[in-house]
């Protein structure tokens, strides 16, 4: 790969320079204009996934030919592991690995063991999760459970193989996946989550299928919204099933009760089933915006900082990691960015704001979801 290619990639994404640090905004309660806290941390590990979704990384877009950033530009495990200890100053309790598919990352099991040595400042590990198809979870679950990892939550949106094989678009099956699943169970895993994304007319049929599947299973499912995330997943209102539909499909087949929510900002509306069987999560980004009370900020692959999922830019920490800034000045420029942190796009974008939807926004497989 070329030089000139390398930089061409690198700078696929505009990155804006960190703000100047304010040692004022240093400590474990910084907040945002609407008052929200720096309380998750999301890391993107890597931009390459083999899966091709079409709500995601479709293959129109991610052919073979599509150039991916280079090892180079990556952050190391070091960087990673001195960034997250430095957002744990800031009040961020929980850290989420998340890729394109975090699994294809090498030796990712001595990230997962450095991040799970961190505390925070009054001597809390923190909560260490991680997203992922499945599709290596079966060669991996034991020593990432080793390792330190805390909880583990699996993207699958169909459980007829079919229809999964068709979603992926790699022919990829999901008895698969579920192998992963029972590997991650017998290491040790005791919540696991399973997250289906709903598209109308695609998958829509799989609801209640996927809720007899996971019943007595110990695992809590979760429906998504189809989400207009990046650029090129051709989304559209029209695919939309919006959560009360979902709630409805399931309450016309089971008696349920809803539950309470675990922590301020949780994003999935939690319900379970009348006779205990099975706990199930809403999430509706699209229908039933919750941006007021996001405490989320996300590290891409390369280092940028990104306060919105729904983000068009980010900001350059790995720019300041790699010019030798301390972390007390880390620290103060993170703070600084989100004091002055307003984002709430679900909510300006179902105002009807058609030129918001449209502008370019960062892929999910590069930021992470």
């Amino acid at each position: 790969m070329s030089e000139k290619t390398i930089r061409v990639i690198d700078q696929r994404y505009q990155a804006r320079p960190m703000p100047a640090p304010d040692g004022r905004l240093f400590g474990p309660l910084v907040t945002d204009q609407l008052g929200r806290r720096l309380h998750d941390l999301r890391v993107s590990v890597t931009d390459r996934c083999n899966f091709r979704c079409s709500y995601c990384m479709p293959k129109s877009v991610f052919d073979r030919d599509y150039a991916f950033l280079p090892q180079a530009a990556l952050l190391s495990f070091e960087e990673i592991e001195r960034l997250a200890r430095v957002f744990l100053k800031l009040g961020t309790e929980k850290i989420r690995v998340t890729g394109g598919e975090p699994l294809l990352r090498k030796h990712l099991e001595r990230l997962i063991e450095m991040l799970s040595q961190l505390r925070t400042p009054s001597g809390k590990a923190p909560d260490l999760t991680l997203t992922t198809n499945g599709a290596l979870l079966k060669k991996k679950a034991s020593m990432l459970r080793d390792a330190g990892l805390n909880r583990l939550t699996i993207s699958l949106d169909a459980i007829d193989d079919l229809v999964f094989r068709q979603m992926n678009d790699v022919d990829f099956p999901v008895a698969d996946v579920l192998d992963g699943l029972q590997a991650a169970r017998e290491a040790g895993f005791e919540t696991i989550k399973v997250n289906m994304v709903v598209q109308r007319g695609v998958n829509d049929h799989q609801i209640l299928p996927m809720l007899e599947h996971f019943r007595h299973s110990g695992h809590i499912l979760r429906f998504i919204e189809f989400m207009d995330v990046g650029s090129s997943n051709g989304w559209s209102m029209g695919s939309v099933l919006p959560s009360a539909e979902i709630l409805r499909q399931i309450a016309a087949q089971h008696a349920i009760q809803p539950l309470e929510e675990n922590y301020s900002g949780e994003v999935a509306r939690r319900w379970v089933l009348d006779d205990g069987s099975l706990e199930f999560g809403l999430i509706a980004s699209v229908s039933e915006p919750f941006c007021r009370d996001c405490t989320r900020a996300r590290l891409s692959t390369d280092g940028r900082l990104y306060s919105c999922l729904f983000a068009s830019e980010g900001w350059d920490l790995r720019g300041l990691l790699r010019h030798g800034v301390g972390d007390d000045e880390l620290a103060a420029s993170i703070a600084a960015l989100w004091h002055q942190r307003s984002d709430r796009y679900s909510e300006l974008r179902t105002e009807a704001t058609l030129s918001l939807r449209k502008r370019k926004k960062i892929e999910m497989s590069y930021i992470g979801g």
